[in-house]
């Protein structure tokens, strides 16, 4: 599925989406993708106003359509039901809109916190949400991505500036997978019209088979800026704390959450082996030490980095 074929996006105005948006173009797809305010037209990409709660907009979105890729959602929220009305009320309300143009190729963007749904609230809302996904009847294949970084990413970019700086805090002992999104997106392209895919799930990251230490991530981070980065271990108890008066002072603006707190310090956010995406579908064609150094520049050349 390429050239003339039509997929709708959710997500498609977030970091993820806008890089599936330029790459899907590229590859030759038709693009319709969702859209909360107005957007200036683009050539190949139809902008539907709407959103996740507003039915007749996903109906559009849809109609005509070879596949739907959902990546919309929320990653902070104040609580378990903020989490749950658009992770999993979200993919409800895209599963019909899709059964209702006749849509059956589905590729629902899930997480690696999914895998442990106990953790956090986030991850129990991905964990529900690929529940909806496979009890849907449609074509389905559900991607958890780990830590995604690249140009125009803000999480990640907490990291780059501590890096840059030569101190980075870090959570307690642990490892964790990573992949550049041009790879995610190159995946969800892959995907698209493949039906020894259906009904699987797939963790895909950099190849790196044990994933990458806190520390040795870090220091990593730190040679792209010609620095020893130091490293810092923080207690969770004091992660806790921080939290708490994060909460206090930024109320639903505070990025460091108690749940996202819960996530960060579990040791183990390393892909599982054999949830890999097959080979012979599709392999990580970016090396994380030259995806890192070519988004530190991006950040600089936008002057994110001062």
């Amino acid at each position: 599925m390429s050239r003339g074929r039509i997929l709708a996006i959710t997500g498609g105005t977030g970091f993820v989406g806008g890089h599936l948006l330029r790459i899907a173009r590229a590859s030759g797809y038709e693009i319709r993708a969702l859209t909360r305010g107005w957007r200036p037209a683009q050539d190949g990409i139809t902008w539907i106003e709407g959103s996740l709660d507003q039915p007749e907009s996903l109906t559009t979105l849809c109609q005509g359509a070879d596949a739907v890729v959902h990546i919309a959602g929320l990653i902070n929220a104040a609580s378990r039901d903020g989490f749950e009305a658009v992770n999993v009320g979200g993919t409800l309300a895209m599963i019909d809109a899709a059964r209702a143009a006749g849509v059956r190729r589905f590729i629902h963007i899930s997480s690696l916190a999914a895998r442990e749904p106990e953790l956090s609230d986030y991850g129990w809302s991905k964990a529900k949400s690929e529940r909806v996904v496979a009890a849907s009847g449609l074509d389905w294949t559900i991607v958890r991505p780990p830590a995604i970084y690249g140009p125009g990413d803000r999480e990640t970019f907490e990291l780059f500036k501590m890096a840059r700086r030569g101190l980075v805090a870090l959570p307690p002992k642990g490892r964790f997978s990573v992949l550049h999104v041009e790879d995610l997106c190159r995946l969800i392209l892959a995907l698209a019209d493949r039906p020894d895919t259906f009904l699987q799930t797939y963790e895909p990251d950099d190849g790196r088979l044990e994933g990458w230490d806190h520390r040795h991530f870090a220091r990593t981070l730190g040679r792209i800026f010609g620095k020893r980065a130091a490293t810092l271990a923080v207690p969770k108890v004091v992660m806790q704390g921080a939290a708490q008066v994060g909460r206090l002072v930024r109320r639903s603006k505070a990025k460091l959450t108690p749940d996202r707190v819960r996530f960060y310090c579990h040791p183990d956010w390393v892909v599982t082996a054999e949830a890999r995406p097959p080979e012979n579908l599709w392999a990580p064609a970016i090396r994380t030490a030259t995806g890192l150094k070519a988004t530190a520049e991006w950040y600089q050349a936008q002057g994110w980095l001062r």
